[in-house]
């Protein structure tokens, strides 16, 4: 039995190692006749690719991938589309310490308890490197929804949050935190190199935006759309929360202040004064914007010496060499994003399926 997979009509498999010669994403149930090339997926992988700044990881990976299958004259041809990534700049000795003892906080020994062995150069396939090939899957899905717009950034590092009061999207791709206000994005400089240079490392929020999302997409209790959303943005790596709308936050409110009120439109149409819902009710989108936030903790990999214990069960410390993100979370914004329109990808072809 294998949990490689996720999606229900439109379904993708992730193979590979974080130090294997290659990794890559085989991409299942896409129509027929879509416009595809490597130029429509390399964009989001560049957003993703390691190595672009000093608050990122420095390894250096080019991430270019390659299509090997279910693409003819430029076209998806319905047959499953086999996706295809690089590894050069694998630095397996860094690892050694990693093979004798556990780092705390990965998943060396839970993936030692469950198989027996593992792969300690860089985590295997528990390493964040995966991501990659779910990137590129994420690519070929937003042709599927081109009626969808899929915006995340990082809210907050280390617990500086950003200011709404200075939300411009524009700042987005303006600096290396994807961050919508500037003068967090100047504070978070100081704070991630500070982590940094310490040999530690910070927590970062994500929050997506989804819009033009149909009302209608999404099924009932057991394929809801934020179950879904949930389940695809958890099992990305570091991640260690996940809301919908308001979240949490909606447990304080009373039940006037947490509805959604509506009011019609002068077309027939239904006007929403509000979304704590985060655009989601009984697991169909509204039509509104489907809002999300994303907790990725502090990366495992540190310097900083921690206690662990040895695969022989004696007591030991660890620091963890290598190269590694300050920030996990800086990184898992394109990350979020390709897992959302994976899932809004499947959530269409399923509404289509049932509804026509």
């Amino acid at each position: 039995m294998s949990f490689n997979s996720f999606g229900r009509v439109f379904r993708f498999t992730t193979w590979g190692e974080s130090h294997g010669p290659a990794l890559g994403a085989v991409v299942d149930g896409c129509p027929p006749g879509l416009s595809l090339s490597e130029g429509d997926i390399q964009p989001f992988l560049d957003r993703r690719r390691p190595g672009q700044s000093r608050f990122t990881t420095q390894r250096q990976e080019p991430d270019q991938v390659r299509i090997l299958s279910g693409v003819f004259g430029g076209r998806t041809t319905g047959t499953p589309i086999a996706l295809h990534i690089d590894n050069v700049d694998q630095r397996s000795k860094d690892y050694s310490e990693v093979a004798r003892a556990y780092r705390p906080g990965h998943a060396d020994f839970a993936y030692d308890q469950k198989y027996g062995f593992r792969d300690y150069r860089g985590g295997g396939r528990s390493s964040a490197r995966e991501t990659a090939a779910r990137v590129a899957a994420g690519a070929v899905a937003r042709l599927v929804i081109p009626e969808v717009t899929i915006t995340a950034w990082v809210e907050a590092i280390g617990g500086d949050a950003i200011d709404y009061a200075k939300f411009d999207a524009a700042e987005i791709a303006n600096n290396p935190f994807f961050c919508p206000d500037p003068e967090a994005a100047a504070r978070w400089e100081a704070l991630v190199d500070a982590a940094r240079k310490d040999g530690s490392s910070l927590g970062a929020v994500v929050t997506c935006e989804a819009t033009g999302v149909p009302a209608g997409w999404g099924a009932p209790l057991y394929a809801k759309l934020d179950s879904e959303l949930a389940a695809a943005c958890m099992s990305i790596n570091a991640v260690k929360g996940f809301e919908i709308g308001d979240g949490f936050a909606a447990a304080g409110l009373r039940g006037e202040e947490n509805a959604d009120a509506m009011r019609p439109r002068g077309d027939g149409g239904v006007d929403f004064l509000a979304n704590h819902a985060g655009g989601i009710a009984g697991g169909i989108a509204t039509g509104q914007p489907v809002r999300m936030r994303v907790a990725f903790k502090p990366t495992s990999s540190i310097l900083i010496p921690v206690e662990t214990v040895t695969r022989e069960g004696e007591a030991s410390e660890i620091r963890t060499k290598g190269r590694h993100d300050p920030c996990v979370g800086i990184r898992g914004v394109p990350v979020v994003e390709a897992m959302v329109a994976l899932v809004l990808a499947d959530q269409k072809l399923l509404h289509r399926a049932q509804v026509g």
